[in-house]
């Protein structure tokens, strides 16, 4: 007789994601991972949980936004049961704004109004009332959203992971798959299967300054994020090629100077960390949630990319919904095509 209800092969923020709500619905799980929790993208330091533009509107965006409305109560939820941080945090988002570009950022305005339910605004504000912190504006206004959080990475799946294990999940690295069997295994498990998707290198650094509180900024392609622990992430590069999976090298040192030049408030802050790592990117962008394509029986939650914690919790509910219950509400869009 089976010990294990769930399998779960891989302990990513997915994998961990749909071990948590599937053992919060009483199922007895096991993670294995032969790294460890977090040893591959979603060990990051970046975490900038941000929508997608509020226009042209389609499942994949319909899907982020309930994800990241429902983040602030499901990720209080994990840090309750494990005891421990995950860095999350609603916090918003500026980006400025070109005097040209002012009424398409309205006309989103007031998109984001109908289509986000009223819970979060996309909006102009005067780039004065943020003085410190953010770059120069030409129009002399920002966009800001309420929507966009913030989460650190590395925290939030050691707190997830202590969360599945409270719950009486195991996470081990090495053991047989027994009951229902997941595949979350990230960049490694999506080439895999021909045509699924491939990997992307992202490398980013951690700078040693407070701006715990305030918004992340978007500004030149770089994502800034202030972190609850009193360091700000600056990510990421994106690569289609590379030598050195997690090594990092010059093109993370033009991004930092990049960053020092556009957020002058970091031009002496020093760098406490430097990382890099391959995230899985699927053919056409979207996650890839269901029935695996290739192991009849099994399932597969992969292709998080640059989205992955956002839609991390909703991913775990759905994926939970179908492999206990057999309830499928994943979008069509995401369902991997059998080879």
């Amino acid at each position: 007789m089976a010990t294990v209800d769930l399998t779960v092969m891989g302990a990513g923020v997915f994998g961990l994601s749909v071990a948590y709500a599937c053992a919060r619905r009483g199922a007895r799980v096991r993670v294995i991972d032969p790294g460890g929790v977090g040893a591959g993208a979603s060990g990051g330091i970046v975490g900038a949980l941000a929508p997608h533009v509020p226009e042209k509107w389609t499942d994949k965006k319909a899907f982020q936004l309930d994800s990241l409305l429902m983040g602030q109560d499901w990720w209080a939820g994990v840090a309750d049961l494990s005891g421990l941080p995950t860095g999350y945090a609603r916090t918003g988002r500026l980006q400025p704004v070109t005097l040209a570009g002012q009424e398409l950022a309205q006309e989103r305005g007031a998109s984001a109004a109908g289509l986000w339910q009223g819970q979060a605004v996309w909006q102009l504000v005067p780039a004065a009332d943020h003085a410190g912190w953010m770059p120069h504006s030409p129009s002399g206004w920002l966009i800001h959203d309420t929507l966009s959080a913030l989460i650190h990475p590395r925290r939030a799946v050691t707190a997830l992971a202590a969360a599945v294990r409270a719950l009486g999940g195991q996470i081990v690295t090495a053991a047989g798959p027994e009951g229902q069997v997941l595949w979350a295994t990230g960049h490694a498990g999506l080439t895999e299967i021909p045509g699924l998707g491939a990997g992307e290198k992202g490398q980013a650094a951690l700078l040693d300054y407070d701006a715990r509180g305030k918004a992340q900024l978007f500004a030149d392609a770089l994502h800034l994020v202030p972190h609850l622990d009193g360091t700000v992430a600056i990510g990421s590069t994106s690569e289609r090629r590379w030598s050195d999976p997690a090594g990092t090298d010059t093109r993370l040192e033009a991004l930092i100077a990049d960053a020092r030049r556009t957020f002058p408030m970091l031009a002496t802050a020093p760098v406490l960390a430097r990382w890099a790592g391959i995230r899985p990117r699927s053919t056409n962008r979207s996650p890839i949630l269901g029935a695996h394509p290739t192991l009849p029986g099994a399932f597969i939650a992969n292709g998080g990319f640059k989205i992955g914690f956002g839609i991390a919790p909703l991913v775990g509910e759905v994926m939970a919904d179908l492999i206990l219950a057999g309830r499928d509400r994943i979008p069509a869009d995401f369902k991997p095509a059998v080879p």
